[in-house]
């Protein structure tokens, strides 16, 4: 029988999670807030535990929670930051693509899942809201599910809905979800989204990566029309520009006139915006960052950023400064599935700099998180470097074109020993 809740403060949860299990909740806006406070408060109580992170869009873990908490997460963005800094954080370095089998096979163990839900429909159906991705496979494995559902939690449509018998304990809350802050896009990813719009003909469905350049893309695609998307996550500027009828979906091979993703990531205007709206249909990472999914679709423009990236085409999206900040992801998935599309595009975005350091590079700092092989055009403000089909010698004189200008003499001298 499902145990319901009204208070938080009345959801002790080290009667319900078991020393030494792992925790696992939807990640970013999708993060059910007063269960993973309820978790931490809890934590002495229940003695070890593991928890999986995802992005963070809270401060809700902290580096002195590590004290009888493991934190493993894929990525170091968001508040992760801190745990990283601290070294309390593990990261767990696989593609996004990997997950859902991870989980089933228990290499991933979930034993609970916490999740933030809207409120039943009419026929009782409890929507998933913010978030599939991940969260579908640890739904067959977790020994016990809790739910926050929240009643300012947007109802979307997606291949998954839960019934009260599934849910183990109920904490009902009205808040609003977190959201994510955006980055506004200055004059240098102005620049590098023009010359990525360029490159992108209407029809040809996105997917967009985080951060201020995808934001800047979109944003640069105005004028466009017929796009789709088919992408793991999608934020304000996707809603944007479906309200502005350039995203119709209408010329996709596959899911025509609706726009796929895995999470939502954005403010109140995406949310709003997704809230009962059948034409945005939330599916599992199994499907969008599925292989032959992604490969069946025309036209498919993958649109990724990296921290750097060296003179052969390896990229690296990790580390920077000896600091873990980005994530392997699920770039290498759409960059391959953009690879294999007809008439596909892989993309990485990404500035010529940062602050004294050229991120166009002889030698990467930090791991290679996208290997040569896989590596399609790369784009700065200074140019669009297409490494496809190219040999080594070829691709550096073309790194090197699109590097800083105060760079490129150094990089030449570096090219030759290479």
């Amino acid at each position: 029988m499902t145990k319901i809740f009204t208070h938080e403060d009345s959801l002790d949860l080290s009667c319900i999670i078991r020393p030494g299990e792992t925790v696992m909740w939807g990640q970013a806006n999708a993060e059910p807030v007063p269960l993973t406070n309820a978790l931490m408060l809890s934590r002495r109580r229940i003695g070890h535990l593991r928890a999986f992170l995802g992005i963070t869009d809270s401060d809700t873990c902290l580096p002195e929670h590590a004290d009888c908490v493991e934190f493993v997460s894929y990525c170091g963005s968001g508040h992760n930051r801190a745990l990283t800094k601290a070294g309390v954080l593990n990261i767990l370095p696989c593609h996004y693509s990997e997950f859902p089998t991870l989980i089933r096979q228990g290499l991933l163990s979930v034993d609970v899942l916490m999740l933030q839900l809207a409120p039943p429909d009419e026929l009782g159906r409890f929507s998933l809201g913010l978030a599939h991705e991940y969260l579908l496979p640890a739904l067959e494995t977790a020994r016990v599910v809790i739910a926050e559902v929240n009643q300012a939690c947007p109802w979307t449509f997606g291949e998954r809905y839960l019934i009260q018998d599934e849910l183990d304990v109920i904490l009902h809350t009205d808040r609003p979800p977190l959201q994510s802050r955006t980055v506004e896009p200055g004059p240098v990813e102005r620049a590098i989204a023009q010359r990525v719009a360029e490159r992108i003909e209407n029809g040809a469905t996105l997917q967009l990566g985080i951060g201020a350049i995808p934001e800047a893309v979109l944003q640069a695609l105005h004028d466009h029309r017929e796009l789709g998307v088919h992408s793991g996550t999608i934020g304000d500027g996707v809603a944007e520009l479906m309200r502005r009828g350039v995203i119709t979906n209408s010329r996709k091979s596959l899911d025509k006139g609706v726009t796929v993703a895995g999470v939502l990531m954005g403010s109140e205007l995406i949310h709003r915006f997704a809230h009962r709206n059948p034409l945005i249909r939330m599916r599992s990472t199994e499907y969008t960052h599925s292989p032959q999914v992604l490969a069946a679709q025309d036209r498919l423009v993958a649109i990724n950023s990296a921290i750097e990236v060296d003179l052969t085409g390896q990229i690296n999206a990790e580390s920077a400064g000896g600091q873990y900040i980005g994530a392997l992801g699920g770039a290498v998935d759409f960059l391959r599935g953009a690879r294999q599309s007809r008439g596909g595009l892989p993309i990485i975005a990404l500035p010529s700099t940062a602050g004294p350091r050229s991120r166009i590079v002889s030698r990467l700092s930090g791991p290679v998180s996208t290997p040569r092989s896989d590596a399609g055009l790369i784009i700065t403000e200074y140019g669009v470097a297409d490494l496809r089909g190219l040999s080594l010698s070829q691709r550096a004189r073309c790194m090197i074109e699109i590097a800083h200008p105060d760079f490129r003499e150094q990089l030449k001298q570096d090219a030759a020993s290479l």
